[in-house]
């Protein structure tokens, strides 16, 4: 595999090249990716509050894994590989449900509790040399971060604190500007699923940059119009892009959103910001509510996104109306996906073979392509 990325034209020295087409379409790359980014590193799997009470889970997909977490007795958050220990069979096949003891195998019932210990087996009482402990079921290391269960599949995990808090701070110039928005406290307004027909790298390149949003975002770009001028609020460090001003919030038509978030300050009032916390969420930030995207990559040309709105409980409470502050994003996201979906067949393309080019505004693109090559190198 050619680790340095090259383009089919001279790059000038105002381009930058970017990744060869077979990076978004190989389903060998594709394994490699799942193999050393999404089991390797920190992933947000589900949000703390679905898992109310003990027995409640969700399976995710977590590379080319199957992740089962779940509430335990005590009611903390537990993360364990969806697999029996006896033949393999998966143990929870729906994408979230609830059981009131134990997991129960549906193939020959080996059960073990929230905790992951086996308890129970057909016959299990005469084969007394069995350890149930060590036959319990494989954890998974698990994190609580703003409201959310992150888990990572690596045997060592890198440091949390590094890798994801870090990413926040990195982005916003200050660990405690994400603190303000006590994102841990909030309650979810809506969620939306979407299959993208598209790689998970196109998604993420999208995000990173508003070179586009001229184009294909009037919606937003009449709430932010330094937007048009194509400079992301990712372009710098620290900078949360500022409402137009006859815009009252961050909603579809500009009008007023909801009262605003009691951490934040002055200096982050009227603004949006947004981090990407690799590889796969990312963190939308306004006055009045936060957004957290979550991929989970299904193949090398499709891509599950996760999409939470969270409101202070008692504007979700109260039944307040949100969908004028949910139908922004909502379109946001309908336009790049589809614009990722477009550009998806072309990755394939020989004109295409050696990659394209990005423009000095789309630098810190760049930055990420460098991470995955990187990625994909280490350990060969």
């Amino acid at each position: 595999m050619r680790s340095t990325p090259v383009t089919t034209t001279p790059t000038s020295p105002s381009l930058i090249a970017t990744l060869a087409g077979r990076y978004y379409t190989d389903p060998g790359l594709f394994r490699q990716e799942q193999e050393k980014i999404f089991e390797r590193l920190w992933c947000c799997a589900v949000r703390a509050a679905d898992l109310e009470r003990p027995g409640a889970y969700r399976t995710v997909t977590i590379g080319r894994e199957s992740v089962l977490v779940t509430r335990n007795r005590a009611g903390a958050l537990r993360a364990f590989l969806n697999v029996c220990r006896h033949r393999g069979a998966q143990l929870c096949t729906d994408e979230s449900g609830e059981v009131r003891r134990s997991l129960q195998c549906p193939y020959h019932a080996w059960t073990y509790d929230l905790d992951g210990r086996l308890v129970a087996a057909p016959n299990l009482q005469k084969m007394p040399d069995v350890d149930r402990t060590a036959r319990g079921l494989l954890a998974v290391p698990l994190r609580e971060w703003l409201g959310y269960a992150w888990v990572c599949l690596a045997d060592r995990p890198p440091s949390f604190e590094e890798t994801v808090i870090g990413a926040a701070a990195e982005r916003l110039g200050d660990a405690a500007a994400l603190d303000r928005y006590g994102t841990e406290g909030l309650a979810l307004g809506k969620r939306i699923t979407y299959d993208v027909r598209a790689n998970w790298k196109l998604i993420v390149e999208n995000f990173m940059e508003c070179y586009h949003c001229a184009t294909i975002h009037p919606e937003l770009t009449e709430v932010l119009p330094e937007f048009a001028e194509g400079l992301a609020a990712q372009y710098y460090v620290g900078h949360g892009a500022e409402f137009a001003r006859e815009a009252a919030g961050f909603t579809v038509d500009g009008g007023a959103g909801f009262g605003r978030l009691p951490g934040i300050e002055d200096a982050q009032d009227r603004r949006y910001y947004a981090v990407t916390v690799r590889p796969q969420t990312f963190l939308n930030l306004v006055p009045d509510h936060v957004i957290v995207h979550r991929m989970f990559p299904m193949a090398a040309d499709r891509t599950r996104v996760e999409c939470d709105w969270l409101y202070l409980p008692e504007v979700v409470a109260s039944g307040a109306d949100v969908s004028r502050s949910v139908e922004l994003f909502h379109r946001v996201n309908t336009q790049d996906f589809a614009a990722c979906e477009r550009t998806q067949p072309a990755m394939d393309s020989r004109a295409y073979r050696d990659g394209g080019v990005l423009v000095p505004s789309e630098h810190h693109i760049g930055a990420f392509h460098a991470w995955v090559t990187a990625c994909l190198e280490d350990g060969r």
